[in-house]
């Protein structure tokens, strides 16, 4: 059914990348965010910039995880430590926090800017979904998930929202454990060998694999299909209108 396995009952889609494509104003986000702090730190400690790089360092330490995770995973990655802070730290604060207050503040500028826009063929697929019967939740580690699904105008088409602030409140961990996409299962009653997860992040596709899950579908929109595959993908296509395509035949 929809190209999925026939004992599937349940769609636990990612947002930022499957659904809506503001995976692109994430990135453009973390990359403004970083690059501002490495240069500053560059000049102070007179060391070369090496700017953030939007395709292999977004993939690898940030796209999928939580925003403090995902600040952690790139400093880390080049050797910087930074106190941790708190969720309250304003954006001005050298802190794990303060980094992703300021990208915070940068991706809502872009978004009431540019606007929110849904992928042609995702927004079929949710509603092929919901016209078969099939279950329907949004797994993401943002915050703002439940304003990107008003401003997309497909907060309707879904059950369930697990996102960055509830896992927050239920001290879920986020990707790549399989926290979040569990406690989406339970919450629409489904075990999760009978759900099928939809990710373009390679700690997300983990997270899939990590839960057991029936069917994870990788979605490859910037290239990364067979590292998709290597995470655990079940199989990867470039858009979800190809599983309707497929459906039909």
């Amino acid at each position: 059914m929809l190209g999925l396995p026939a004992h599937v009952t349940a769609c636990l889609f990612d947002l930022d990348g499957v659904l809506t494509q503001t995976a692109k104003v994430h990135n453009t986000a973390w990359e403004e965010t970083f690059n501002n702090f490495l240069r500053a730190r560059a000049d102070e400690t007179g060391q070369p910039f090496q700017p953030f790089d939007p395709g292999a360092d977004y993939s690898r330490y940030v796209d999928g995880r939580p925003r403090a995770d995902g600040v952690r995973s790139f400093l880390a990655s080049r050797g910087v430590e930074l106190p941790e802070g708190s969720a309250d730290d304003p954006p001005e604060a050298d802190t794990v926090y303060g980094i992703g207050t300021r990208k915070n503040e940068v991706l809502l500028r872009r978004i009431a800017e540019d606007g929110v826009q849904v992928y042609d063929g995702s927004l079929a697929y949710l509603h092929a979904a919901r016209w078969v019967g099939l279950h329907r939740a949004v797994v993401s580690a943002s915050a703002n998930c439940r304003d990107v699904l008003i401003a997309a105008g497909i907060e309707e088409l879904v059950e369930v929202r697990v996102d960055g602030v509830i896992a927050r409140e239920k001290g879920l961990r986020g990707k790549p454990e399989p926290d979040t996409f569990l406690a989406a299962a339970a919450q629409l009653g489904v075990e999760p060998g009978n759900a099928a997860v939809f990710e373009d992040a390679l700690a997300g596709v983990t997270a899939a694999r990590a839960g057991e899950f029936g069917c994870v579908i990788g979605v490859d929109r910037v290239g990364i299909g067979d590292e998709l595959l290597a995470s655990g993908a079940d199989i990867v296509v470039s858009d979800l209108g190809e599983l309707l395509v497929g459906a039909e035949r």
